[in-house]
């Protein structure tokens, strides 16, 4: 499990491709000390480390995960979001975030606020994903809060340090991220369609 708050950013250093698989090797400042079969969200993404190498690890997408998230549209030099499990005796800052991406959305407004930024995420409502206003979402691995929710949109509003310790900063319009709803809102969705 996951929180949403980002530890480090992460370069995407080698991309290998193993039939439908692939293998991504990503620098960071905290790839030293991972461990092989630990969990790390990259860019929201939860993905298992299957080696570390020094001040570099990698992990492996496979074909599901590709198709579900932005990780396909990732080349050397790439820039993802990193963070590790929460601990059990951490602090819980953000909220429940599963790394499990439920679908991509496209950016299509980005706004400088004197100070701010704010964001807007179009994605595709007949996958019946929801937003709620002052509701929890996560953008490309990070907690945020939604305003202007709407059955295929929302925007989110992004402080100077999110902007400066997270990838966001790379955001442009028709950039693609990877979304994962909160998961109450999903339960509650679910319960509500029996």
């Amino acid at each position: 499990m996951f929180t949403g708050i980002i530890e480090s950013i992460g370069t995407i250093k080698q991309i290998q491709t193993e039939g439908k698989n692939k293998h991504f090797q990503v620098a960071s400042d905290i790839s030293k000390e991972l461990k092989v079969d630990q969990s790390v969200a990259h860019d929201g993404v939860c993905l298992t480390v299957t080696k570390v190498d020094g001040d570099t690890h990698w992990v492996t997408a496979i074909d599901e995960t590709l198709k579900k998230s932005n990780l396909d549209k990732l080349m050397p030099s790439s820039v993802v979001n990193l963070e590790r499990c929460m601990v059990s005796n951490g602090r819980f800052d953000g909220h429940i975030v599963q790394g499990h991406v439920d679908q991509t959305a496209n950016c299509t407004r980005v706004e400088e606020k004197d100070g701010s930024w704010e964001f807007d995420f179009e994605y595709d409502a007949s996958l019946q994903n929801v937003t709620v206003e002052k509701g929890s979402i996560t953008v490309n691995g990070t907690s945020l809060t939604c305003f202007n929710s709407e059955p295929n949109m929302f925007t989110v509003a992004i402080i100077p340090y999110t902007y400066e310790h997270t990838s966001i900063k790379n955001v442009k319009v028709g950039s693609v991220v990877n979304l994962e709803f909160d998961i109450v809102g999903k339960y509650v969705k679910r319960l509500m369609n029996l």
